[in-house]
């Protein structure tokens, strides 16, 4: 309980350091915050244009084949989870790189960094939730009920991440090629991950592989109760969140033992 009382404790921090590195990132801009809309519109509009009007394609479960938007929003929706870890976890590597004086001069609580990072990402997902939505509304498929049930699938994914994430900052501080070798492979996860096709129409000899990328079972589901209407799959999910604790006790764990050298090694 330990990594989620360092949470609460620290609940404040954690708002006023997101809040700051949020604002920070649009600072001098024209548009300031409102990037974080036009950026993930942008991008559901390129994804319209190139797969439905340039490649004529159509996901195998949307009931509309003739829908012009449908998959762009469908490829949209695992996107958003995509890029949600991506920015977690790409960052991960240098953030206790990027911070020494917390580490050498301050009694600070190191452990919250990837909290804060979280943060900012799901500031990023929210956004980019809105125009799934409203590019939802617009589609032929619609808005559905069951999207209310979407935090519930996203609440495993988050430790999961945050598990992730403290096992690569601490790892980060002593092999520092770790960043680059992060960031080739969340570009391989990508297209490893049911984001451009349905985890369905792959053949039997690749579907394993695709079945082991711990993005795949969260972006069905989140399509599931975005898109399709459906429930979860509530075995699954409460698997995957036994599995995701583990996970984040395990980074937590090696994230509190390796913090004892990191003014050395900084």
């Amino acid at each position: 309980m330990r990594m989620f009382a360092s949470l609460l404790l620290h609940r404040d921090l954690v708002w006023q350091m997101t809040k700051r590195e949020v604002v920070g990132r649009y600072r001098g801009s024209l548009f300031g915050v409102a990037w974080s809309l036009f950026h993930p519109l942008l991008m559901l509009g390129v994804y319209t244009f190139i797969f439905s009007g340039v490649f004529k394609s159509r996901w195998p479960e949307a009931p509309a084949a003739d829908g012009t938007t449908d998959f762009a929003v469908v490829l949209f929706s695992g996107m958003v989870i995509h890029t949600l870890f991506a920015e977690c976890v790409n960052r991960a590597p240098g953030l206790v790189l990027a911070h020494p004086n917390y580490v050498k001069k301050v009694v600070f609580p190191l452990e919250v960094l990837p909290f804060v990072t979280l943060g900012s990402a799901m500031f990023h997902l929210a956004a980019s939730l809105l125009v799934l939505l409203a590019g939802l509304l617009v589609s032929s498929l619609g808005l559905q009920p069951s999207a209310l049930l979407f935090p519930l699938v996203l609440a495993p994914f988050l430790v999961l991440t945050m598990g992730v994430c403290w096992l690569l900052a601490a790892t980060g501080v002593y092999l520092r090629d770790l960043g680059h070798a992060v960031g080739v492979a969340t570009t391989i996860l990508l297209f490893l991950s049911p984001v451009f096709y349905s985890a369905s129409s792959l053949p039997d000899e690749w579907a394993w592989l695709i079945r082991l990328n711990p993005l795949t079972f969260i972006i069905e589901q989140s399509r599931d109760v975005l898109v399709w209407g459906h429930a979860p799959h509530w075995p699954g999910l409460l698997a995957y969140t036994v599995a995701s604790l583990m996970v984040a006790q395990l980074g937590f764990g090696w994230f509190q033992k390796a913090r004892r050298g990191f003014a050395d090694v900084l």
